[in-house]
């Protein structure tokens, strides 16, 4: 049998090793490929699951029904004073802010709307209030440093909502209105001062 001309196998070993060249830049590209789609696929799923989460989730509550008005702070009088608004959102009042908790009987207009110039959202109820609604109204309360709960007579509504130049009317304790006002207003960008203290003033709350 007649050998194999050199230059022939050579070309043979070259094309062999050419082709397992080429053959292991296939796989390498492929593993690229799979280790940069296993990553995509996963961040597609986790941003599909999280849109898919806020699209279902619900609107907030709108506040459109607020009532705003337009009261300037650092108005102190020691005089009573008679407000236009029932509870008051504004205007002046006394010059020691109302200690913010709650109460069970009501509080002087003067110093409350002192504590709303402080921040404070005060959350008024007519005294014939059902027990399980008041609990609901100090369920939302408890832990806010800056709220005010007390009964109030002669309520437009049987539960009133009031900020500094702010006011919303409702009817019952679980209204999700309740959370989003407290939400916005406690210490909000209406606050003429915010920060001041709403503890060291006058009154005693009972929770």
């Amino acid at each position: 049998m007649a050998e194999k001309d050199p230059s022939a196998a050579r070309q043979d070993r070259a094309a062999r090793v050419l082709a397992m060249q080429q053959a292991e830049k296939a796989r390498g590209r492929r593993r690229v490929a799979l280790l940069v789609a296993i990553p995509t696929v996963v961040v597609l799923a986790v941003a599909g699951t999280v849109a898919a989460v806020f699209l279902n989730r619900p609107a907030p509550p709108s506040l459109a029904a607020v009532q705003t008005y337009d009261y300037v702070g650092s108005q102190h009088s020691t005089e009573p004073q008679t407000y236009e608004e029932n509870p008051p959102v504004g205007g002046p009042h006394n010059p020691v802010w109302l200690n913010c908790g709650v109460y069970d009987a009501p509080v002087p207009n003067e110093n409350a709307v002192h504590s709303m110039e402080h921040g404070a959202v005060w959350i008024t109820y007519r005294p014939d209030l059902a027990a399980s609604e008041v609990d609901r109204l100090k369920e939302d309360v408890a832990g806010e440093t800056y709220t005010v709960l007390s009964p109030y007579e002669g309520l437009p509504s049987p539960i009133v909502l009031s900020a500094w130049n702010h006011q919303l009317k409702i009817e019952k304790a679980d209204d999700p209105r309740v959370d989003a006002f407290l939400e916005k207003y406690v210490q909000g960008a209406q606050t003429p001062e915010p920060g001041a203290l709403c503890s060291n003033g006058t009154g005693t709350p009972t929770g």
